[in-house]
């Protein structure tokens, strides 16, 4: 299928026939689902359900009529998303695996195969197969909106013309790298951190702090920043490092309220938003992070990186592991 500079050659679903979207995945592909639910509700108009595979697959879920199916999984071999993708499929949903193996158990049996085209990924914890997804997914979100024509076909150029600028703008954000290296000596003592974000920053949230746990062994959660009055809050003192993901969009104003949360209670802030908001920004930050101006919508490929070079650092200046993290294996084959 083709729209606009669009094209997906394994897709044999037609989105104008589709009332609703399920997503399902485990770990940090579950994140990639976490942010294409914002833009799949907010750009084609498709509700969307997420689910981890492990808990879908053993729930019993009901399967929409005319529902599409998204399968995540790097490897293509995962065993819960596998099986939870066989249990959609035999419930009259029509199957997408969004994969980077194209040869995986999963691409053969969806009925839909959508590849990510990362290349191999050395590293037990993934990175650029989470880039690749999100990236993938935002591709497919412009397809649906322009199929479903809740996209014009100018609105659909000028969110390829952002999505196309983001391997320019991350090359930028590699260019500093110096500087995560040097944050990172402020970072590696800590025994925990919190990770905060609204809006699609959320799920950002999440994978920031899972990669932190994944390679730097500190225990590290994702929150939404909304969420903070509702219990998290109490951890907050000077020695738990608190993570602000906060581009310049929508909810920024709101992100750095929580800020002020926060740093009032001594928090040790650091603030990742645009080089105009952190040049700007009169709060009580500890340490800042400035990422390249972007429109919003590609904001969650971009400031992927900056989260995933932070968890690097830290680990590096532990002296951890960081292509085989303890206790983690490439792909999850078993239960």
């Amino acid at each position: 299928h083709e729209t606009q500079s669009v094209h997906f050659e394994g897709l044999t679903l037609d989105p104008t026939t589709i009332s609703s979207i399920t997503m399902v995945a485990c770990g940090t592909s579950f994140y990639a689902a976490q942010v294409a639910s914002y833009w799949f509700e907010q750009i084609t108009h498709i509700p969307v359900r997420i689910d981890i595979a492990s808990e879908y697959r053993y729930r019993h879920p009901i399967v929409p009529k005319d529902s599409a199916a998204l399968f995540i999984s790097q490897s293509g071999e995962t065993a819960d998303t596998l099986a939870a993708m066989r249990y959609a499929k035999e419930h009259g949903a029509h199957t997408i695996a969004l994969v980077n193996v194209p040869t995986s158990t999963m691409a053969r049996e969806a009925d839909s195969v959508i590849r990510t085209l990362a290349g191999a990924e050395i590293g037990v914890a993934s990175t650029k197969a989470f880039v690749a997804q999100l990236t993938t997914l935002a591709a497919l979100v412009l397809y649906f909106g322009g199929a479903r024509s809740t996209l014009s076909s100018e609105e659909t150029a000028h969110l390829m013309h952002h999505l196309s600028g983001v391997a320019e703008q991350t090359q930028q954000v590699l260019d500093e790298k110096m500087h995560y290296d040097r944050l990172a000596l402020a970072l590696m003592y800590a025994r925990d951190m919190l990770f905060i974000g609204r809006g699609t920053s959320y799920p950002l949230a999440n994978e920031g702090a899972l990669k932190m746990k994944e390679l730097s062994y500190i225990h590290a959660e994702g929150y939404a920043a909304g969420e903070l009055k509702h219990g998290p809050i109490a951890l907050v003192d000077d020695g738990v490092p608190i993570i602000v993901i906060a581009p310049d969009d929508a909810l920024f104003d709101k992100s750095a309220s929580n800020l002020e949360e926060t740093a009032a209670r001594k928090g040790n802030i650091v603030l990742i938003s645009s080089k105009e908001r952190v040049a700007n920004f009169h709060g009580n930050v500890t340490h800042s992070v400035a990422v390249p101006a972007c429109h919003p919508f590609v904001a969650p490929i971009l400031y992927a990186v900056p989260l995933q070079l932070l968890s690097y650092y830290v680990a590096l200046h532990k002296g951890a592991d960081i292509d085989q993290p303890r206790n983690l294996a490439k792909s999850v084959t078993v239960e």
